[in-house]
């Protein structure tokens, strides 16, 4: 019996804090709209064919030099001379 007297007001503070957090998540919008972002994915917002800028990499569009080769220089030519 003495351990209501424990569980009883944790429970209530367990219970004040979801209240709060809930008050507080509302306050902020969090559940304002709903319904867009489970329709949002349907969408596309590019043509069909075209890879989004996020997916590209960022060396290809500044890279415009070949990369050095990692093999030897073929023999009797100096590795300068490439």
């Amino acid at each position: 019996m003495s351990v209501i007297f424990i569980a009883l007001p944790v429970t209530i503070l367990i219970a004040a804090g979801f209240v709060v957090a809930f008050v507080l998540s509302v306050r902020r919008g969090q559940f304002d709209d709903l319904d867009t972002p489970q329709y949002r994915v349907l969408f596309d917002d590019e043509a069909e064919g075209t890879t989004p800028k996020t997916a590209r990499s960022k060396t290809a569009d500044t890279d415009t030099a070949p990369a050095p080769s990692s093999q030897p220089p073929p023999a009797g030519q100096s590795p300068t001379a490439r």
